[in-house]
């Protein structure tokens, strides 16, 4: 039995006050209190601005992404510290590795968007130029810088780590400050991880904040360049957005709340083919992983009308499988909701189910519970009901019982399919089983205003999917209507969230030292030698050389053509490419000119240029005819450091020809060393 701190203002503070008792999930022990509704929250938001968010900051988004690696790769070599938690909330080892490794990968994740998608700067360039006049001196760009107050993280009991750390990884990378409130019941798990973070000595002071307990008057006190984050129901989601500062839209407010999730088998999908399969265990897994206590879980089951009768058969002869019982022992399918309170209300919500659906599997009064006591741990069988008729039923499609609770529902067609699961009012996720493209099509255009993510699965890409209720860093999680309307992670549109977004308007060279990326029309330097004898550090946004004028003969064309096998008409054959409307006879390959372009911008010594990795954004805007030339400017547009030895350097390229009308464009990427000593930042 121990106090849980809270961790305000840089200090560990017991919990004090009115106190919460804490008990484990399984065995009904008292194991913590818990208790902070007193805390010196202004302070608390103060210590944010102040200390945490300038300290962020002055990292750029690379640095931070460095940070949270660092943060991953500490957890990850302490995680059995939280596994050795983890049955006291009534998850299996199984069950943990989603919530633990999950919630560890997902920092990993955002780390490397972090290095891979976002600048080596301090400035988020969001989107393309916009030209708003005629010469191109007066232009328009997007910018995200991040937001300069705190964001409050209000997370859920089911997943105290992965809902912890899906939220704090986007937040930190934009460059804000956190405060921290995990549901009580769990956060004992919660604490371990954040004091695993705090003692790693990773992060700035004043980046995270911890609340063990009540929030008091903290959400009164947040204004504009705050952000609320919350995951939990409907009914608490509500509460907040009463709150003073968000009821009257001064600050933010993302929520991921009640979803009645459903799973689609496709009518191709009968008995016997690899789909029905995939279905079968799929529902399964979403009922039982977490005691069906997730956001993504299958609630209701959408099958054909003829084969109802050979679902329900499958599922029941699955459920009857799964051991229930004391999570920490080996061969226990599934362990215990995470409270006596939560078990009482997922009876209390499948009773309102059962009134218009029938139970088929799963008495709570008479089931099996390995190694545990059914009165004293707040077990539960999995619970399969099956509603004859969706059309006229009501609760199945507005009573979420967050626990081990599905209905089986009938359809009659694709069309009949998307309108039941569309009843649920917005949901986090719909899965299709399905091998008919043309179905999941149908599903897809009808189901996707209702849902914030799709899964399709069949045998294709069975072996390699992740599973209907795994949310991924990588896409949006979230959903319409009753879901929220909130959309975390999704990679880097998760970290625009924290950040705002600016149109700033001005000359090419105010956008370029805004965004430090080189805009065209924007001073061009003169490098004190070739460019590509500059190592990484040397080199400055705007360093330019013209070459010199190379002219394209007819020869050049014809020698191209048989060399590479090109024998297009249109450079072969002076007719028919005259009567191709864009051309005027016979023209020179893009790619002969691309050639051209690089051997008269490079120079071709050995020196500090290591590699040339790609190119973007090539786009030919004028044909190049025999006996014109070309000649080429070749611009550094941006920077970004990479490891220690080598950074990227990424060329603007332009091609004109003999009247400076531009012919071809394109964005070429190098590899570049860096200087012998140069240490990278952060």
């Amino acid at each position: 039995m121990r106090k849980l701190e809270s961790h305000a203002a840089g200090e560990w503070v017991p919990a004090h006050g009115r106190l919460r008792e804490i008990r484990a999930a399984a065995t009904g022990e008292p194991i913590a209190v818990a208790g902070a509704d007193d805390l010196d929250f202004a302070r608390m938001i103060e210590w944010a601005k102040e200390k945490g968010g300038p300290a962020l900051r002055a990292m750029g988004f690379h640095e931070r992404a460095k940070m949270l690696k660092a943060l991953a790769l500490h957890l990850d070599r302490h995680k059995e510290e939280l596994y050795a938690l983890n049955p006291l909330t009534g998850a299996t080892r199984k069950d943990g590795w989603i919530d633990i490794d999950g919630g560890i990968g997902t920092m990993f994740v955002f780390a490397s968007k972090g290095r891979r998608e976002m600048p080596d700067g301090k400035v988020y360039v969001d989107g393309d130029v916009e030209q708003l006049s005629r010469k191109g001196t007066f232009l328009g760009q997007h910018y995200a810088v991040p937001l300069r107050g705190v964001a409050v993280h209000i997370n859920a009991f089911n997943f105290p780590v992965w809902g912890m750390l899906e939220k704090l990884a986007p937040t930190l990378l934009a460059g804000v400050p956190a405060i921290i409130k995990p549901a009580t019941q769990t956060a004992y798990l919660a604490e371990a991880a954040y004091r695993l973070m705090v003692d790693s000595g990773i992060l700035p002071e004043g980046a995270v904040q911890f609340i063990a307990g009540g929030t008091g008057d903290l959400l009164e006190r947040l204004g504009p360049q705050d952000v609320v984050s919350f995951t939990g129901s409907a009914e608490t989601a509500a509460a907040l957005r009463r709150a003073g500062p968000i009821a009257r839209g001064e600050t933010r407010f993302i929520a991921e709340q009640d979803s009645l999730n459903a799973s689609i088998l496709g009518p191709d999908a009968v008995p016997g083919s690899e789909e029905f399969d995939i279905f079968i265990r799929e529902v399964v897994n979403e009922m039982t992983t977490k005691c069906g206590q997730k956001c993504t879980a299958i609630r209701r089951i959408l099958v054909p009308e003829v084969l109802v009768d050979e679902v329900t058969k499958a599922l029941t002869e699955r459920l009857s499988r799964v051991t229930i019982g004391d999570p920490a022992r080996e061969g226990v399918k599934m362990g215990a909701l995470a409270s006596a309170g939560q078990k009482a209300d997922v009876l209390e919500k499948a009773a309102a189910i059962a009134a218009e659906a029938e139970r088929v599997f799963g008495d709570p009064a008479d089931f099996a519970v390995e190694g545990g006591d059914p009165e004293k741990g707040a077990f539960l069988p999995p619970m399969l009901f099956r509603c004859p008729d969706p059309d006229s039923a009501e609760a199945v499609h507005a009573v979420e019982a967050f626990g081990p609770v599905s209905t089986i529902l009938p359809y009659r067609g694709a069309a009949h399919a998307a309108g039941i699961a569309n009843r649920g009012k917005g949901s986090l996720v719909l899965s299709v089983m399905t091998n008919d493209p043309a179905f999941a099509r149908e599903i897809a255009l009808e189901a996707a205003p209702w849902h914030g993510r799709i899964y399709i699965n069949n045998r294709a890409s069975a072996k390699e999917a992740t599973g209907h209720g795994s949310p991924l860093p990588h896409m949006i999680h979230g959903g319409p209507g009753r879901a929220g309307g909130g959309e975390e992670l999704g990679g880097v549109r998760g970290v625009l969230h924290y950040m705002q977004r600016v149109a700033v308007q001005g000359s090419p060279d105010m956008l370029t030292a805004i965004g430090e990326r080189w805009v065209k029309g924007a001073e061009e330097k003169t490098p004190p030698v070739h460019p590509f004898r500059l190592h990484f550090e040397d080199l400055e946004i705007g360093h330019t050389i013209w070459t010199e004028p190379r002219t394209v003969t007819l020869e050049d064309i014809e020698h191209f053509a048989h060399f590479t096998g090109d024998t297009f008409y249109a450079h072969m054959d002076e007719e028919a490419a005259r009567r191709n409307p864009f051309f005027p006879g016979r023209v020179a390959h893009g790619y002969l000119l691309l050639s051209f372009a690089a051997g008269l911008f490079v120079d071709p010594e050995e020196g500090p240029v290591l590699a040339n990795t790609g190119l973007d954004g090539l786009s030919f805007q004028k044909p190049v005819s025999p006996g014109d030339s070309i000649r080429v400017r070749l611009t550094v547009k941006r920077k970004t450091r990479r490891t220690d030895e080598y950074g990227e350097v990424r060329w603007n390229v332009t091609l004109f020809n003999q009247e400076d009308e531009q012919v071809a464009e394109y964005e070429l990427h190098t590899m570049v060393r860096r200087r012998a000593g140069a240490v990278e930042a952060g």
